[in-house]
């Protein structure tokens, strides 16, 4: 029998990365919320990799940080392992990742949303949602009926999730928890536009049993980068990881077993990861290499438990461990877990608006893999997004929109409602047109004044934040006046970096504009440098030595702004637009851009049509249609 249950600003369906940001963001702007999870001793698991960051990746976590979220301070608090990714590349490309205690980080998560002033976390399964009247009601597994104004799903890989393992298939969520079965029969019934994606985990491990004397060991940097700006605690690199190689044999025994995998043998229907994909579709899809690194990476400093990234499958347990098997340094490995792929509702995001709200459901809003992307960073990005957005609309005020110039995070979101997902979408920086510009290390010049004016950044932080903008503009000014000497000791240092000597004294910001000079190398010939944080020689070093580049960046961002600002009326008829093609009328239908800009970069949508809905919204305003 139903009963009454409690009323919230906003609910939030689901304690993964996603739904972690997302009841955070809201409570913290001052609404009641609710966080609804099935269990609450996995809030913010990690069933796949237990890392945060990597290539885009570390982007995403220092924008989440700027904005004001947890995930980088988590990050730090728990990190096994800190390294800077790509270093022998330019500075657009540096990210930063961390080999993560999974289960400390998991209880950090818990304790910091239940110490949150406004937040109530319950353990709980949805299973139903509908509208009535103004307000959104969600029936739990108990039969207690809530109410919130707003609802976020961030269900991750629960929604009607499924497990395959061989030949065997359950129901089933991450790691042998429950799926959210009925919630899924419940969005189908609301009308929500649903399809079906899968992921996968590789094997674990027992550390006793892999011989890491016989495995390339990989160490973590000596000098450490936060996370998050405001560095709470001292990361330190407390293990090494290893790196392994499949070698022939294993090729031999995947092909030779590949017809029971359930991806070649038709049992899975939902979409995989383009470019995560099992050790079966690498060895097929990349048969001309002779090996595939296999990285063997601790999973917590209170557990023995390894984790062998790159080895993600679906094939039977007796066959995974054959391929374990063969991997030297693996020979003896015990299972502690089989890898399994598993199979998950997720919604098409052409549904949502740049907001994260349903287009054709007020007060609903999607955040992570429910909304087709992968990843952690990539969930907990939106999950922000969406928490900052419902909370602002019940407050009544404007929302925040990232686009994709101001951040990898509006490039994420856009990407997803503009241009949907055919798989499951992974941030890269490739994606990313402005990314000189959209570098990890000025995420907070970039994005900490969009967190003050939603409300996240506190006022001590932010006036902190002022003055490194200051002591910058101040360097970069002194930088540009100061000359440097010539001097026999400075042509040896410059010859040492592979750079040509000096003819005859020069400013010591055309100095820093050489590819291979920099401020630790200039510090001995320049007597009054003041002593200034590392961040701040850095953001002025990057401003001097790209400033061309950057500048060339910010005019491509100028005209991009002018199509941004350019806004679409919600009920528009596009069939009534003379002088669109029918592809373009039949995509604009579909998506319903909010802005020229994001309609320019619907695919099947022309220059000349952007030209002639440009001409036609001139003449709607003018009057003269």
């Amino acid at each position: 029998m139903k009963y009454d249950g409690e009323n919230f600003d906003i609910a939030v369906i689901g304690a993964g990365h996603a739904g972690i940001e997302a009841g955070l963001a809201s409570a913290r702007l001052g609404c009641k919320t609710a966080v609804f999870t099935i269990n609450l001793d996995w809030v913010g698991n990690m069933p796949c990799n237990p890392s945060i960051g990597g290539t885009s990746k570390g982007h995403l976590v220092r924008e989440i940080d700027a904005l004001g979220g947890e995930m980088g301070i988590a990050a730090d608090y728990n990190t096994i392992q800190s390294r800077m990714l790509n270093l022998g590349k330019g500075p657009a490309v540096h990210s930063l990742r961390a080999q993560i205690d999974r289960r400390a980080y998991s209880d950090y998560m818990k304790g910091t949303l239940e110490r949150q002033e406004n937040l109530f976390l319950r353990q709980a399964e949805i299973c139903d949602l509908y509208k009535e009247d103004d307000e959104w009601v969600l029936i739990t597994n108990l039969e207690a009926v809530h109410r919130a104004k707003a609802v976020i799903i961030a269900t991750g890989t629960f929604l009607a999730g499924k497990v395959y393992v061989g030949d065997v298939s359950y129901e089933s969520g991450p790691d042998g928890m429950f799926p959210a079965t009925k919630l899924a029969e419940a969005l189908k019934k609301l009308g929500i536009p649903t399809r079906r994606f899968k992921t996968g985990t590789p094997p674990r491990v027992n550390r006793r049993s892999v011989d890491t004397d016989s495995l390339e060991p990989q160490y973590g940097d000596e000098k450490i980068t936060h996370f998050s700006f405001l560095e709470l605690c001292e990361v330190e690199n407390k293990q090494p990881c290893y790196i392994a190689y499949t070698g022939e044999e294993t090729k031999r025994i995947i092909l030779e077993n590949l017809h029971r995998s359930p991806l070649y043998s038709g049992k899975i229907d939902g979409v995989g990861p383009r470019y995560c994909p099992s050790i079966e579709d690498k060895i097929v899809r990349f048969s001309d290499k002779e090996r595939h690194q296999i990285f063997v990476e601790p999973c917590g400093m209170k557990t023995d438990e390894m984790y062998l990234q790159g080895l993600s499958s679906s094939l039977p347990e007796d066959v995974q461990l054959k391929i374990v098997h063969s991997i030297p340094g693996l020979e003896k490995a015990e299972f502690l877990r089989t890898a399994y792929a598993i199979e998950y509702d997720c919604v098409d995001p052409l549904a949502l608006r740049q907001t994260l709200e349903f287009k054709d459901f007020p007060g609903l809003y999607g955040a992570g893999q429910f909304n087709g992307s992968s990843g952690y960073e990539e969930a907990a990005a939106q999950g922000l997004v969406a928490g900052v957005n419902a909370a602002l609309k019940i407050l009544g005020k404007e929302p925040m929109i990232l686009d994709r110039t101001t951040s990898y995070i509006g490039t994420l979101i856009d990407d997803l409602v503009t241009k949907g997902c055919k798989d499951p979408y992974r941030m890269m920086t490739s994606r990313s047109e402005y990314r000189l510009i959209l570098r990890q290390d000025n995420a907070d010049r970039r994005l900490t004044e969009y967190g003050y004016r939603a409300g996240l950044i506190s006022e001590e932080r932010y006036e902190k934040f002022k003055k490194k903008l200051e002591m910058i503009e101040a360097e970069h000014e002194r930088v540009k006046e100061v000359s440097i000497r010539k001097s026999p000791e400075l042509d040896a240092a410059l010859v040492s970096r592979g750079t040509v000597p000096l003819e005859k004294g020069m400013k010591m910001a055309e100095l820093l504009k050489r590819p291979l000079v920099d401020y630790d190398l200039l510090k001995p010939f320049d007597p009054d440098r003041p002593d200034l944080p590392d961040e701040v020689c850095e953001q002025v070093e990057i401003d001097i030595k790209y400033e061309g580049y950057l500048k060339r960046q910010q005019q491509q961002i100028a005209e991009m702004k002018r199509l941004e600002v350019q806004r679409i009326p919600e009920d528009t008829d596009y069939t009534q637009i003379t002088g669109l093609r029918l592809e373009a009328i039949e995509k604009l239908g579909a998506t319903r851009p909010e802005t020229v800009g994001q309609a320019s970069r619907i695919s099947g949508v022309s220059p000349a049509d952007i030209n002639v809905l440009i001409i036609w919204l001139e003449r709607s305003r003018r009057n003269e249609i």
